[in-house]
């Protein structure tokens, strides 16, 4: 149940980083479901070095969508250097 739950929760991290960040980006499901999966585990990462969380603590919701935003900013970035 733990991964479903992650899947959801990422899906909608990520999709409320690409509502905020403009411009459009050709991601599918899959691709916005990791970029929020991605966030929440870099904010957890960023949060635990930091002090705001102790080890095995999920990272809050909203750093998880300022992180996933920032991701996707650097990959559009990066994507338009190509």
């Amino acid at each position: 149940m733990g991964f479903i739950w992650t899947v959801i929760v990422g899906f909608i991290v990520g999709v409320i980083a690409k509502l905020i960040n403009p411009g459009k980006e050709n991601m599918g499901f899959i691709l916005t479901t990791l970029l929020g999966i991605g966030g929440s585990l870099l904010a957890g990462y960023i949060g635990q070095a930091v002090g705001w969380y102790h080890a095995g603590e999920g990272a809050g919701f909203i750093a998880s969508v300022i992180v996933a935003f920032l991701i996707l900013f650097i990959y559009g970035k990066v994507a338009k250097k190509k």
